[in-house]
């Protein structure tokens, strides 16, 4: 069996430094906020080159969090891609605002930046675009179309962790960038965890303190906020595992490489990557008319594939709310029709790799 991913595999490598980071948050006595988390957060804002980090319980509250630092919420309007997940869009409405979504770049799969103003209104208060697959968007175009509009950006950096574009890491090019630490990311806990990076104090600042009940000072609460804290064991392990997502992502762009040059070929469409773009390859993403059949074909020949994602957000019952009735956007649907995900992670080998192209070779 090749596995799409193995989180064992990469939690036995690094066993003496996640096992010591473990001891060292149970001997701490400290088991909320507390060191761990100062010095992931500080750790993690230098390798992205921000000023600040701040942790947040999971992923999504990183989204919720930040638009609501930046004072997104009802009556706002937020513009995302039509194929991310549908956490993108759920950051959106837990502030009250409306999220407005854009047809994606059938080629890098990332929202069309040519589509975005003529969504813009006089509501619009935010651009949500997403790093899908870790293939960096185009954030000089975003940022002036934001610029031009007087619009705020924020970024769902989600599956992005150590993504570059145009030579500087994803992290501190827009006015916040919202992270997820679950355990399949590039970077990934032992459960759930998420952070916000920003160059702004003033977004830090308003994250943590409505992480925190909406208090920065004990018992004394200025804002509505939630319990959305970085727990310090997943800090602790982050911690230890961050040194190696380097090496850990080369290892992905390998097994790439091997996908890239042995698929070719083959009547399949390969991820295009912008020559400023260097992805972290959290995903390798195929599309094929045949999906179905080649993903049946590669389970009976013991390749596991998945599926990032099958119903677009629009088709989800849980946003029925956008009134989007009789509207179609047919680039997403084609893209969640035909889309599958290959096997790739640290811990694939190089002849693992090989072993799916050949399969495809000969079942494509």
């Amino acid at each position: 069996m090749i596995p799409f991913l193995s989180l064992a595999a990469a939690t036995d490598e690094l066993k003496g430094e996640i096992d010591a980071a473990i001891q060292r948050v149970v001997r701490s006595g400290q088991y909320i906020g507390g060191s761990e988390c100062a010095a992931f957060e500080e750790s993690f804002a230098g390798y992205v080159q921000a000023s600040h980090a701040v942790g947040t319980g999971n992923g999504l509250d990183a989204l919720h969090l930040a638009l609501r630092a930046l004072d997104v919420g009802p009556g706002d309007e937020v513009i995302v891609a039509a194929n991310t997940f549908i956490a993108t869009l759920l950051g959106v409405h837990m502030t009250g605002a409306r999220p407005v979504i854009v047809e994606p770049d059938p080629a890098t799969h990332n929202i069309d930046v040519d589509r975005i103003e003529e969504a813009i209104t006089p509501s619009t208060k935010a651009i949500l675009p997403t790093h899908l697959y870790g293939q960096p968007a185009d954030l000089d175009q975003l940022g002036a179309i934001a610029a031009k509009h007087g619009l705020l950006l924020v970024e769902d950096a989600a599956q992005a962790h150590g993504a570059s574009y145009k030579g500087r890491r994803i992290g501190a090019h827009s006015d916040a960038v919202c992270w997820s630490f679950y355990p399949g990311k590039n970077l990934g806990a032992l459960g759930d965890a998420g952070a916000v990076t920003t160059n702004r104090k003033d977004v830090a600042d308003k994250i943590r303190k409505l992480g925190n009940y909406g208090s920065s000072v004990r018992y004394v609460n200025d804002l509505r906020g939630v319990n959305s804290r970085l727990d310090p064991l997943q800090a602790a392990i982050l911690r230890a595992k961050l040194p190696f997502l380097d090496e850990w992502n080369e290892r992905r762009s390998d097994t790439a490489r091997i996908y890239l040059e042995g698929l070719r070929d083959l009547d399949l469409v390969l991820p295009t990557v912008p020559s400023w773009a260097a992805p972290s390859w959290h995903l390798f993403v195929i599309l094929s008319e045949r999906r179905d059949e080649l993903q049946a074909r590669l389970s009976a020949s013991g390749i596991e594939t998945l599926i990032h994602y099958p119903i677009p957000p629009h088709r989800q019952n849980a946003l029925d709310d956008l009134d989007l009735q009789g509207r179609s956007f047919p680039i997403a649907e084609r893209l969640a029709d035909q889309c599958l995900s290959l096997p790739i992670g640290p811990h694939l080998s190089r002849e693992q790799a090989k072993q799916v192209v050949e399969a495809l070779n000969k079942l494509a």
